[in-house]
């Protein structure tokens, strides 16, 4: 389940970054109002939509801690294998845009060396994807540890945290970082019109070898067809994606 925000930041506070979020979440308020796809988005309403909300958000807490508690031993482990490899934290948190542009602390384990931050300007000019996002196929920060649990999404994990609180659901469109959706124009800003989630439509058909639009379009996409249908089966093909590691880096 990797995501299309790959760069490992040090830990964001809220308050770093609540002006660029506060203008962000007003400007998405509006554009949204504004989308041209707006009806469609909002295919679902009234009671229809409560519902659909209400048994998600019931499943999202049940997965969830199904989920957390399985991934317990894996934790231990992964852990075990990253301090032995550089000594450093093994999990690490960054600020992230949700619904609406509203910005929350979203956790995974660390993947890259510690100082990786410093050392992505150098990079920037082998960034292999169009669009806000940066990705290279063999970033060279990326850890031993961190390329396996890459390729397994054992790095997104932690996500299932976020998705018991209630900043994230099992399914949705990848929470962006805020620098990235400051980039955004106002149909790529569709995509903040959902909760975000740990899975989705690009997740299970191509994953980071999709272009940056292709995300959107496929965000979108699921926006105008979410319901419980359509949830159950982007969970049930994620296994195999994840299992396959097709498009994961």
């Amino acid at each position: 389940m990797t995501s299309p925000e790959q760069t490992e930041e040090p830990i964001a506070t809220l308050a770093n970054a609540q002006s660029l979020t506060q203008d962000r979440q007003d400007q998405c308020v509006q554009s949204l109002e504004e989308f041209s796809v707006q009806e469609p988005l909002c295919k679902l309403s009234g009671s229809r939509e409560k519902i659909y909300l209400t048994v998600k958000r019931f499943f999202s807490i049940i997965f969830s801690i199904l989920g957390l508690l399985l991934s317990l031993p894996v934790f231990i482990i992964v852990a075990a294998f990253i301090k032995i490899e550089d000594g450093g934290p093994v999990f690490y948190a960054q600020t992230r845009l949700g619904k609406d542009g509203a910005p929350f602390t979203m956790y995974k384990v660390r993947s890259m060396v510690i100082d990786a931050e410093a050392k992505k300007a150098e990079l920037l000019q082998h960034n292999e994807h169009d669009g806000p996002a940066f990705k290279m196929t063999h970033d060279p920060r990326v850890t031993r540890v961190g390329r396996f649990i890459r390729k397994t999404s054992i790095d997104e994990l932690p996500q299932l945290w976020n998705v018991l609180k209630g900043d994230m659901s099992l399914v949705g469109p990848r929470p962006p970082l805020p620098r990235e959706v400051k980039a955004y124009d106002a149909y790529q800003l569709g995509r903040l019109a959902v909760k975000p989630g740990l899975t989705c439509y690009w997740q299970i058909g191509g994953r980071s070898e999709l272009s940056f639009n292709d995300w959107v379009a496929l965000d979108l996409r699921y926006i105008r067809e979410r319901s419980l249908t359509t949830d159950l089966k982007i969970l049930l093909k994620t296994v195999p994606a994840v299992l396959s590691r097709k498009g994961a880096f």
